[in-house]
């Protein structure tokens, strides 16, 4: 965690509003109803914000992922899907100047999904329902175009010299990930994709004889691995605050996710 500033008031025990933070998303309360031996919920708040900009949350989670690979503890057998999330009316409002830097989407992650106003949470997990990466895109993005923008955010660090490590042996996902540039992107990649054809696509290909090509190879005995991410998923789901979006900005929405992560790694 950060250490304290060299100039200026010392900060508040950050174990404190770590509590403070994760007492709010577990039970989805109000900041002003944030229990006074947590501390200020001013504090928790600017907290929250501010280490979303500068990427402490991130950092900190790699610093376990890099512990657990140490370890051997990581299953390098991805399993990639989406949630969506309603949206409170406390994150509907919101300011079209965003956040205070460029990482803010100018939609606010927020979009119109068949439920109403969403937000789409996509996942990486690996084979033991731990969160590997996350991103955070409008109710009504697709999968497909989000998946290349999850992958890059595997990024194991070693802890030895070397790069981290960013490819996992296997990459399990539903059908909605069945497209040419997904297949494409993870062969290039040298990495092996276990993912249902849809009918339709099976047909077309049928239909198109010799210039169709192959059928795309299929584990049917690797897919049933794929339920880690639904675990995985399951588990953000117990935290009230984050089965509901209440927050406006999505890139604190995004940073309260990952102290979600932090809990499930560090439990298991």
């Amino acid at each position: 965690m950060p250490a304290d500033p060299v100039r200026g008031r010392r900060w508040a025990d950050h174990r404190s509003t770590l509590e403070a933070l994760v007492w709010k998303y577990r039970t989805g309360s109000p900041w002003r109803d944030l229990p006074d031996e947590l501390g200020s919920f001013q504090t928790a708040h600017k907290r929250l914000l501010r280490w979303a900009v500068d990427g402490t949350w991130e950092r900190v989670l790699s610093v376990f992922l890099a512990a657990a690979d140490e370890a051997a503890d990581i299953g390098w057998t991805a399993s990639v899907d989406s949630t969506v999330c309603r949206a409170h009316q406390h994150a509907a409002r919101v300011r079209r100047r965003g956040a205070r830097d460029r990482t803010e989407p100018d939609d606010h992650a927020l979009g119109r999904s068949r439920g109403g106003l969403s937000t789409k949470v996509h996942f990486a997990s690996d084979r033991h329902a731990r969160p590997l990466a996350l991103r955070v895109t409008a109710g009504q993005a697709g999968d497909t175009p989000a998946f290349e923008a999850v992958m890059p955010g595997i990024r194991v660090p070693r802890s030895r010299p070397g790069r981290p490590r960013t490819r996992p042996d296997t990459v399990l996902a539903d059908r909605a990930y069945s497209s040419r540039a997904i297949r494409k992107h993870l062969h290039q990649r040298g990495i092996r994709a276990v993912i249902p054809q849809p009918s339709d696509q099976a047909g077309h290909r049928r239909r198109r004889g010799r210039s169709g090509g192959q059928s795309p190879a299929f584990g049917a005995e690797a897919y049933k691995q794929r339920n880690a991410v639904e675990r995985c998923i399951s588990r953000f789901k117990q935290w009230r605050g984050l089965a509901m979006r209440t927050y406006k900005l999505a890139i604190a929405y995004q940073a309260a996710l990952h102290v979600a992560a932090l809990l499930i790694w560090a439990r298991t």
